[in-house]
C-alpha cells in the first residue's frame, strides 16, 4: 500500500520541466547521503470507485476497451523524462498500485515490468508488488503475472462476509475472495491480505471471523486498516453507521492478539508480518525514503544533496497519457520547506513499532536534532515515546494515540 497523499488540484499548464542542474544547486540542507529508492506505478482504472475510496481511481465499464498499450507507453515516456533525477541510483522496490492494477492483462504487466528493467537499475531480488482484487480473478491470472515478474501480490480482500462487502461496495463476494487468496498462496512465496474492521453493523464477534479466516491461508503478511471516512467520498456524503471508538479499540486488541498467536509482528500501525516478510516499499515510505511515482495522479518524493522534492503528475488519465506522452507529465514541482521536514519524517517514522533511530533523522532531513528535540521532549513527558542517545520508539500508548503523537511536531 501507498501512503495517502493529499489530493491536489491540476494546475492549467504543466509544471516547468527542470534539468538536474536545478536540482543540485546549492541550498540550506547537507545531506550526507541519499536514502533507498523506490518506483510507484499508478494505474488507475477499477471496476467501480468504492464509496469509501479517495485515492486517484476511475470507474472502467467492461464494455469499453482499457488504453493499456497507450497508458504504458506513457509510463516509460513517464520514467525516461524523470531518469536525470534518479541517475545512477538503484531501485530496491516497485509496487503497482491504484485503481486495480489486476484489470490489466498478464501480458501487459510483462511489458511493464520488462520496460522498468530496461532503463533502471534495479535490484537482483527488487521486490516487485502488484495489488490485485478478487473482482478480477480468474483461475490462472495470478499464476501469470508471477511468470510476468510479479513477485508478492496484495490481494484487496476488505472482508470474508458477503454482508460486509456489499456494505462498503465491494464489487467481489466472499466466495471470490477466498478463492483469489488460494490462489496466490498457490503461486506466492509472499503475499499480502488486506482487510478492514470497524466496518458498518461489524461486532467483534463478526470481526475475529474475518481475521480467523485470513489466518487460515498462513498469509505472510496482513494489513488491517480502520475504515475511516475520507474527504470528497460518497461516505462522506452520506456517512453509514459505524462501530463506536470504544469497539474499534477493542477490535484492534482483537487483532493483535490473534496476528501474535498466528506467529505474525506488527511492524507498522496497520501491518503484520512473519519474519523475512516485511514489504521493503512500505517500510522505505516510513523511514522517509525516496519514491519516484509514474502514471495518472502519482506522487514522488526525491532527495538531493541540499534539498527535497516533491512532485505530482497530472491525476486524469487521458490528460496524463496526453503530457507524459509529450514529455511533461508532472503538475506540481515544489521543493519541501526547511520548517516542513521535521513533520514529514515524523509523521511516517512514528508508524513503525521499532521507531527510528537518531541519526536516520539527521541523514535523511539534513536537520539537527535540535529540529525536534521539544517534541521529544513533551512526547516523552506523556508517555508516548522511549528514547535513548541513539534511537526513538513509540509506546503502546504513543500507537493507540498516534494522531496525537504526530501532532507534536506539526
Amino acid at each position: 500500500m501507498i501512503p495517502i497523499q493529499p489530493q491536489s488540484p491540476e494546475t492549467a499548464e504543466a509544471a516547468v520541466q527542470r534539468d538536474i542542474q536545478h536540482y543540485m544547486r546549492p541550498g540550506t540542507l547537507q545531506l550526507g547521503s541519499l536514502p533507498p529508492l523506490s518506483l510507484y506505478v499508478h494505474l488507475p482504472w477499477c471496476l467501480k470507485k468504492c464509496p469509501y475510496c479517495d485515492f486517484n481511481s476511475h470507474g472502467w465499464s467492461k464494455n469499453d476497451a482499457l488504453p493499456e498499450n497507450r497508458y504504458i507507453d506513457a509510463l516509460m515516456a513517464d520514467l525516461e523524462s524523470a531518469l536525470p533525477l534518479i541517475w545512477g541510483r538503484t531501485v530496491h522496490s516497485v509496487f503497482m498500485g491504484g485503481g486495480t492494477p489486476s484489470l490489466f492483462s498478464p501480458e501487459s504487466i510483462d511489458k511493464l515490468i520488462a520496460g522498468l528493467r530496461a532503463r533502471l537499475r534495479m535490484e537482483p531480488d527488487c521486490e516487485i508488488t502488484m495489488e490485485a482484487n478478487p473482482g478480477t480473478f480468474e483461475k490462472d491470472r495470478f499464476k501469470a503475472f508471477r511468470a510476468a515478474g510479479v513477485n508478492r501480490l496484495s490481494i484487496g480482500v476488505q472482508s470474508f462476509d458477503d454482508r460486509f462487502l456489499q456494505a462498503v461496495g465491494r464489487v467481489h463476494d466472499a466466495a471470490q475472495a477466498k478463492a483469489a487468496v488460494r490462489e496466490a498462496a498457490d503461486n506466492f512465496e509472499t503475499f499480502n491480505i488486506d482487510l478492514m474492521y470497524a466496518l458498518p453493523g461489524q461486532s467483534i464477534a463478526d470481526l475475529q471471523r474475518d481475521v480467523d479466516t485470513a489466518l487460515s491461508f498462513a498469509p505472510p503478511h496482513l494489513s488491517i486498516y480502520h475504515l475511516t471516512i475520507e474527504p470528497n467520498t460518497y461516505f462522506a456524503k452520506y456517512p453509514p453507521v459505524v462501530p463506536e471508538d470504544d469497539t474499534a479499540y477493542d477490535m484492534l486488541d482483537l487483532i493483535t492478539a490473534s496476528t501474535t498467536q498466528a506467529g505474525m509482528k506488527r511492524y507498522e500501525v496497520s501491518a503484520y508480518a512473519k519474519e523475512g516478510h516485511q514489504c521493503f516499499h512500505n517500510s522505505n515510505y516510513w523511514q522517509f525514503g525516496d519514491y519516484l511515482g509514474i502514471g495518472a495522479g502519482a506522487h514522488s518524493k526525491l532527495s538531493f544533496a541540499h534539498r527535497v522534492v516533491r512532485q505530482v503528475r497530472f491525476r486524469d488519465p487521458a490528460r496524463y497519457m496526453d503530457m507524459a506522452l509529450a514529455g511533461t507529465p508532472l503538475a506540481q514541482d515544489n521543493e519541501v520547506k526547511r520548517s516542513e521536514l521535521p513533520f514529514e519524517y515524523m509523521l511516517n517514522a512514528l508508524r513503525l513499532r521499532e521507531g527510528f533511530a537518531l541519526q536516520t533523522f539527521m541523514e535523511r532531513t539534513g536537520l539537527p536534532m535540535s529540529a525536534i528535540a521539544k517534541g521529544l521532549d513533551e512526547a516523552q513527558a506523556k508517555g508516548l515515546i522511549t528514547r535513548d542517545f541513539g534511537r526513538v520508539v513509540p509506546t503502546e500508548r504513543g500507537f493507540d494515540f498516534l494522531s496525537d503523537l504526530q501532532e507534536m511536531f506539526l
